[in-house]
């Protein structure tokens, strides 16, 4: 029997495209994802649906990480310790500590971003207003950088006021700059460095055993 030519020519149907690979999302893909809404647009921001829609996937890949919003929000906020947080724990217990250098390290925690982030630690400073317990937290967390800054001032060998006054001038000075979003040149940035340590630091650094200053023998520091 003959086949037929006209049959034979025929094409056959293409098989149709495989479907994609559904898009598979880690815990951390979703917290680093909810970090960058936390930052930009704040916390009220951070929604499950938003963050599915971004990542064009159902609700139910976000429960397959988390057990609600609140577990999420609790995943950020370790984001926050563990950048934010964690370097100034290292240093809390310290000892024998020489001021000038652990007053450096303070600042290069800052300086570096590495692993600091200052639109995080602005994010849920804004935050904490909305929260009586994360208000709490961040005020320790405030306290605890404030005073590793006294220790390096006291270190320098500043008596304790003028310790505290300096290491509040270095703290808030820090964070207003990150409020006001100030930016500039890095390189304009690193030439004020020098004259900005003379500053904050004071003339203890600059000529240890130099004379008394006015302040000093006003309050009989000497």
């Amino acid at each position: 029997m003959k086949a037929d030519p006209a049959r034979a020519k025929r094409p056959t149907k293409a098989a149709p495209p495989a479907k994609a690979a559904r898009q598979t999302l880690s815990r951390e893909a979703w917290i680093t994802a909810a970090r960058k809404v936390l930052e930009k647009r704040g916390i009220g921001e951070v929604k499950i649906d938003r963050l599915a829609h971004q990542f064009k996937v159902t609700r139910g890949s976000f429960y397959f990480h988390f057990a609600s919003l609140a577990d999420l929000r609790d995943g950020l906020l370790q984001e926050w310790r563990n950048t934010n947080c964690a370097p100034f724990w290292a240093m809390r217990d310290m000892h024998d500590i020489d001021g000038l250098q652990f007053f450096t390290d303070i600042v290069h925690v800052w300086v570096d971003e590495a692993p600091f982030s200052p639109l995080l630690d602005l994010a849920v400073r804004d935050w904490s207003r909305t929260s009586k317990k994360l208000a709490q937290e961040v005020k320790d967390m405030d306290d605890l950088r404030i005073a590793l800054l006294i220790r390096s001032f006291r270190a320098m060998g500043y008596p304790e006021d003028e310790s505290l006054v300096r290491a509040r001038i270095t703290y808030f000075h820090q964070i207003g700059q990150y409020a006001l979003s100030f930016k500039e040149d890095p390189a304009v940035r690193r030439s004020y460095q020098p004259l900005f340590g003379e500053v904050l630091l004071g003339p203890l650094v600059q000529e240890p055993g130099s004379a008394p200053r006015p302040s000093e023998i006003q309050s009989g520091r000497r």
